[in-house]
């Protein structure tokens, strides 16, 4: 018997500014400024227009600052509140000595200068990186996709501080996310990790299809099956869209999972797919691609082993649209299925007052102290 789990980590050490949740207009404003103005970099040739918006994004992530002469400045601070602006060569902007004049930029394009600007961030609470560990603990997973890592470092770090090395093999392949949340995998002692494949790559036309990556992970069990674990964060839902993209996420998974089902291999996919049901019964809508009765996957959530508790979801208030966490298992895997369940003791959610749903940590005062805002999913098979 194998125990597979997938786990929404929200970060373990330290977490951009920008994701605080209190509120998240602000904080998805800042994501969208820090992304268009990286974008705006990569020009080859700059217009006037260009480095004009160049300009108004630095003012909103508080680079460039307004001085008492309401001139246009850059902002120097040793703990930048938003993010950081890196220069490693050439020249991007002057200042004028004169303070009533606005910074200029005057950069022509990309190969004049080499820089970019990182999301600045702050330590995660440390009970909330413990409660972390003790979920961890109390799933007992012998192979965990973890989502919203920072880096392998992190997760090494993680394991050998906080969960005395109960893992014996970690991995975590940079995907297409410049702010420090990728998937990984963590796997015991017994579970070699034999081969990885990445997904960066794949494409729809000209855009990345997945935003962090969709990373194929050959895993071989203490029986000798070996399984193909594909791990996965969808687009956000922050901002009310990202539906086409998942769709085309979804699609491009069952693809993957398709083409090794039809080379007779295992297949487990899982993570946060951020996106749920519009009601009891039904499929998230742009989740359908792994669904289907000539797919090659099975919804665990659908198995009557399954069993999700009082709640249906796996975010915040655990409502049937907060069921953002999911793990399939290919057909060939169906006869294998024992049990699965959902595990929230580590979550607290948006509220004010401790869940009544559920039963929470005692050591949990408050929703900034929670492990994370997702539960933990996990299916036990006989393999």
């Amino acid at each position: 018997m194998i125990r597979i789990a997938s786990y929404n980590v929200e970060n373990l050490f330290a977490r951009p500014r920008a994701f605080d949740r209190t509120d998240w207009r602000i904080g998805e404003a800042i994501l969208d400024a820090y992304r268009e103005v990286n974008e705006l970099f990569q020009h080859q040739s700059y217009s006037g227009a260009d480095r004009l918006r160049m300009r108004e994004l630095l003012l909103q992530l508080e680079i460039y600052a307004v001085n008492r002469r309401g001139a246009i400045r850059r902002k120097r601070s040793h703990h930048p509140r938003w993010a950081w602006f890196r220069r490693n060569r050439g020249r991007f902007d002057k200042q004028p000595t004169d303070s009533s004049k606005d910074v200029e930029i005057k950069a022509m394009g990309r190969e004049g200068w080499i820089g970019w600007v990182e999301l600045a961030t702050e330590p995660v609470d440390e009970l909330s990186t413990r409660l972390t560990a003790r979920v961890i603990d109390d799933v007992d997973a012998d192979i965990l996709g973890v989502v919203e890592a920072e880096d392998r470092p992190s997760l090494v770090r993680f394991n050998d501080e906080m969960l005395d090395r109960r893992y014996a093999h970690i991995m975590l392949v940079d995907g297409n996310d410049e702010r420090g949340i990728d998937v990984g995998i963590m796997t015991r002692a017994g579970f070699p990790i034999e081969g990885i494949r990445s997904n960066v790559d794949r494409k729809h036309g000209h855009e990345d299809v997945f935003d962090r990556d969709c990373p194929q992970y050959e895993v071989r069990t203490r029986s000798g099956k070996l399984l193909h674990i594909l791990v996965n964060h969808f687009k956000s839902r922050s901002g009310g869209g990202g539906g086409p993209k998942r769709l085309r996420q979804a699609a491009a998974v069952r693809d993957i999972a398709k083409g090794l089902v039809s080379a007779g291999q295992h297949v487990v996919v899982l993570g946060d797919l951020n996106e749920g049901p519009e009601s009891e019964g039904e499929t998230a809508v742009n989740l359908e691609p792994l669904y289907g009765k000539d797919g090659p996957l099975i919804d665990c959530y659908g198995l009557p082993q399954f069993d999700s508790g009082a709640r249906p979801g796996t975010f915040d208030a655990c409502g049937i649209r907060d069921r953002l966490d999911y793990i399939f298992i290919s057909k060939s895997l169906s006869e294998a299925f024992v049990s699965g369940g959902v595990f929230r003791e580590g979550m607290w959610g948006s509220r004010k007052s401790r869940p009544k749903a559920w039963s929470t940590y005692p050591d949990m005062t408050r929703s900034g102290e929670q492990a994370s805002d997702h539960a933990a999913v996990f299916v036990d098979l006989d393999v």
